[in-house]
């Protein structure tokens, strides 16, 4: 899996912003695979242009 460039990597407090969703539910889509986990141990990061995708399929 390729890292995506740093400017489209987010926390996950904004990840969830970005989707309409709690922080609890994006580490719960971590968890089942939904979404790409990137970042160190204790710093989480999200794909934008990812989030992007989802919340555009959510909104359909």
């Amino acid at each position: 899996m390729t890292r995506p460039p740093r400017h489209r990597l987010v926390p996950t407090q904004v990840a969830a912003l970005a989707v309409g969703v709690s922080e609890a539910t994006i580490r719960k889509w971590v968890s089942r695979g939904k979404i790409t986990r990137y970042g160190t141990p204790g710093r989480s990061e999200f794909d934008i242009e990812e989030l992007t995708e989802i919340a555009l399929r959510r909104r359909q």
